[in-house]
């Protein structure tokens, strides 16, 4: 990390160096055409085409980094932003659509509590204990509010139990009456004989800035690059062609971001269409097109765009 101190004129750049967002992370930097070659059990990386730095660091600490205006650029999921307290202190340029999860209080399927009030005065294990902490201190004080007991000796206080993996396990082993932690699937807590009361908070990775960057215009173009490779995700770039007669259909079909692009052919009677459309929807697509008499029909993927 020493490196770091000889690089003021490169924009730092902070990945996951592991987990559940690592492998995502490295797909979006390709195709965003940022290129680099991390050494073996180095955790910095010079880009080769720009003058950027990549900083893989524990998702867990990226926002903190971000928001103290050590790296100008993160991404880590939402859910760590809570946890360090860094909203303020960022700015969440973009929601990346992967490393989606929810964080949920979570109890025993036999036997655990119905609600969340039912936990108040219990052990709670987490690996969340900043998000926790805030939402279990609201549920005590409405709790004892309602119950008469504030500010006296019998208000009952939830203790917040610090587990740093494998927090399914709390309530197995006796550790705790519930836990606070993150379901993607749904499966490791189904395994476990758990299930979910209540979502604290929903999370998907996100790109972060500094509220103060030192190189602001890099940021505007990583930022530029990452929004088209996520744009390009979602598109696909159909090319066909249809009689002029029907073009009014076709272009309602195909109605492209702004509109579609018509080009005409040899034939006056007929004309080539290319538009992008949703790639969740591009076999109904075809099959509409293919009704109203359009040939062929042809898809390109999108690497990337600015849409």
């Amino acid at each position: 990390m020493e490196l770091i101190k000889d690089l003021p004129d490169r924009l730092l750049f902070a990945i996951p160096k592991k987990g559940r967002l690592h492998s995502a992370c490295l797909s979006l930097l390709e195709g965003a055409d940022i290129q680099f070659h991390r050494k073996n059990r180095l955790d910095i990386a010079l880009v080769k085409n720009l003058p950027i730095a990549l900083v893989f660091l524990p998702a867990g600490d990226i926002a903190k980094f971000v928001g103290e205006g050590n790296v100008d650029l993160g991404i880590t999921g939402q859910d760590m932003v809570a946890e360090a307290e860094a909203q303020d202190k960022i700015t969440e340029i973009l929601e990346l659509g992967f490393g989606k999860c929810r964080l949920c209080v979570q109890v025993p399927v036999k036997g655990g509590a119905a609600s969340v009030d039912d936990l108040v005065g219990k052990r709670i294990a987490t690996s969340f204990e900043g998000v926790s902490k805030k939402f279990f201190d609201e549920i005590d004080v409405k709790t004892a509010a309602a119950n008469g007991t504030a500010g006296t000796a019998a208000e009952k206080k939830t203790e917040l139990v610090f587990v740093s993996g494998s927090v399914e396990a709390a309530c197995a082993l006796g550790l705790a009456d519930g836990i606070v932690d993150l379901v993607e699937s749904g499966e490791t807590m189904q395994a476990a004989g758990l299930h979910d009361i209540v979502t604290i908070l929903s999370s998907q990775a996100v790109l972060l800035a500094s509220k103060k960057p030192k190189h602001p215009e890099l940021v505007q173009t990583i930022a530029g690059r990452i929004k088209g490779v996520i744009a390009a995700q979602k598109y696909v770039y159909i090319n066909y062609n249809v009689e002029r007669k029907h073009l009014k259909e076709a272009s309602i079909i195909t109605p492209g971001r702004q509109a579609p692009t018509v080009s005409p052919l040899e034939n006056p009677e007929w004309v080539a269409v290319s538009s992008m459309v949703l790639k969740n929807n591009v076999a109904q697509t075809m099959d509409d097109l293919e009704a109203i008499g359009a040939c062929d029909i042809l898809l390109f993927a999108i690497q990337n765009c600015r849409v």
